[in-house]
């Protein structure tokens, strides 16, 4: 009976999210539509800047981060010592590999292969979004994917923690290399601000909300207030969506190949970075409940942290901007294949004869 109860607590993933690239799609749709038919709105929008930050998308992704950042418990990283094979597997493809990965598959098809097709002086903005969404490693939607597969739930939490923490120290200097790198200049002020006010802000807030509701009422009143958070959540991402496509119809409209090619090294980048964690986790003998959540781990994004980022850095109507928000258009279906992809080779992985 424990067994059956504690399946039926374990989250998993819900009508909404399962089908968020319908919405997104649908947000593209909404969007176009709402920027041509309402252009002075949306031009009052984008004038709301302090810094280079817009306020209106500010809140929405505050509104997008920080039920996120209320799951984490910090204290879980206490337990990153039992699983340290893991832990270091996806330590080593998330801040080692992903993000000069994605930097060298964005110059490779974008600056190279597809150039011909792609606007010339937007070329840099696209490449330094998908550095922007490649240097964000998966927070909340890992559980999602973890609990998909039966991975080891503690294994789970303590890594998601640790890549939370150190996001707050290298995300800046590493953007900044592989964005010099790939020879677009980016204000170090502006991409500072971009970590307090989306990174670090959002942690110390999210991490206070969590003590003084776990005081109060413990982690059923946790429970109860990500339960209602949740939708929220979500609902920001799709309105900041809409504004995003708003600003970006003119060029997509013109463009649609666009978002296809921009795709393709994003698709590269999961599977790859996946296929890497998987098979370095077989190699050290690592447990297959692990194995799995650091394969998906490796292989997601924070891409509502990207999104924030590269709208502070390049702006609404951004290059860069567009190709985060292609990170969201695949993130689901691309996850949601990686889940099944390691199910069915766990035999495989754990040397069961077919």
């Amino acid at each position: 009976m424990a067994t059956l109860e504690s399946e039926a607590q374990r989250p998993g993933i819900g009508t909404f999210e399962r089908y968020l690239t319908l919405w997104v799609a649908l947000c593209i749709v909404v969007g176009i539509g709402l920027g041509h038919v309402l252009p002075n709105v949306f031009a009052t929008i984008a004038s709301a800047e302090v810094a280079r930050v817009n306020l209106v998308v500010a809140g929405l992704i505050w509104l997008m981060i920080v039920p996120m950042l209320l799951k984490i418990d910090f204290g879980a990283l206490g337990s990153v010592r039992q699983h340290w094979k893991g832990v270091g597997v996806t330590l080593f493809v998330n801040w080692a590999v992903k993000p000069f990965s994605m930097a060298a598959l964005g110059t490779v098809f974008l600056g190279w292969l597809f150039a011909p097709l792609l606007p010339a002086g937007e070329i840099p903005s696209y490449i330094a979004g998908l550095i922007l969404l490649a240097a964000a490693p998966c927070t909340a939607m890992v559980f999602v994917w973890s609990n998909l597969c039966d991975g080891e739930p503690t294994y789970t939490l303590s890594q998601v923690a640790l890549n939370d923490v150190l996001m707050v120290f290298l995300f800046a200097p590493l953007v900044a290399l592989l964005l010099g790198v790939a020879s677009v200049t980016v204000p170090w002020t502006t991409l500072l601000l971009s970590v307090g006010l989306y990174i670090i802000l959002p942690v110390i807030v999210a991490q206070i909300a969590r003590r003084v509701v776990v005081a109060s009422g413990g982690q059923p009143a946790l429970d109860r207030l990500l339960a209602r958070l949740g939708p929220l959540s979500l609902v920001a991402l799709l309105a900041t969506l809409v504004l995003l496509f708003g600003f970006q119809g003119e060029q997509i409209i013109r463009q649609p190949a666009v978002i296809m090619l921009i795709a393709v090294p994003i698709l590269i980048q999961v599977y790859l970075n996946a296929g890497i964690a998987y098979w370095l986790s077989k190699w050290l003998g690592v447990a297959w409940c692990v194995a799995a959540p650091a394969a998906l781990i490796g292989a997601s994004n924070f891409f509502e942290l990207a999104v924030a980022a590269a709208i502070s850095l390049f702006g609404l109507n951004s290059g860069a901007a567009l190709a985060t928000v292609v990170g969201v258009l695949v993130e689901v279906p691309v996850m949601l294949s990686v889940v099944a992809i390691v199910k069915r080779s766990r035999g495989w992985y754990e040397g069961v004869p077919a």
